[in-house]
């Protein structure tokens, strides 16, 4: 366990464990970005992180696949650290269930990386927001037959902002924080009636890089 600079003095705060929600686990090999980006792996590893240990029988419906497909996915996420086989779960030999071993990574595609990696990171990010568009999109298909407070509450807000670098940083930092507030990934710790809701904010430069507004 890492420990981080103590509050008080004689006080130590433990540092949040790598692969936390406040401690992203940065994926820099190329390989492993790769492994990831498949659809129905990131549906997978987002069926394991917030719903618990499962089986592949039970990961299979998220992933629409077949039980035997789904232990192949399994098994090349496992290959790069993204899952582990739970023992500790299992009912009896015969169910095998596996456990997400990180809840939050990170990567990059910046242009200092090496062209692999800027590569795989694309590829990555182009799979993580299909994902992301193939939830929207099944809500969307079937909007009219969510209770009408659900149908009110959902929302897509766009909006245009005229920030410095340092004040964006800023605006994602209060963003996440709210987010965070309400990401209870401990089923104990949501109320009655809540329900799991996508969140998603997309803070883009929304200029050429050679101009001045």
């Amino acid at each position: 366990m890492s420990f981080t600079e103590p509050d008080e003095p004689g006080e130590t705060v433990p540092a949040p464990e790598p692969g936390s929600p406040e401690n992203a686990i940065e994926v820099t090999d190329p390989r492993a970005m790769r492994a990831l980006a498949h659809p129905a792996r990131i549906a997978i590893l987002q069926r394991l992180v917030i719903d618990g240990p499962a089986t592949a029988t039970e990961c299979a419906e998220t992933a629409m696949l077949s039980p035997s497909a789904c232990s192949y996915h399994l098994r090349a996420l496992a290959r790069h650290g993204f899952v582990e086989e739970d023992t500790a779960s299992a009912a009896d030999g015969r169910h095998r269930p596996w456990r997400a071993r990180m809840v939050t990574v990170s990567f990059s595609s910046s242009p200092d990386r090496p062209e692999a990696v800027k590569a795989a990171g694309r590829l990555l990010a182009e799979t993580v927001q299909a994902r992301t568009e193939e939830v929207r999109h099944a809500y969307l298909e079937r909007q009219a037959d969510y209770p009408p407070e659900w149908r009110s509450a959902a929302t897509q807000h766009n909006d245009v902002l005229h920030v410095t670098p340092d004040e964006l940083a800023e605006v994602t930092s209060r963003l996440a924080a709210v987010l965070s507030e309400y990401r209870r990934l401990d089923a104990s710790d949501r109320p009655a009636g809540s329900r799991r809701v996508q969140a998603v904010f997309d803070l883009t430069p929304w200029f050429r890089p050679d101009s001045e507004s």
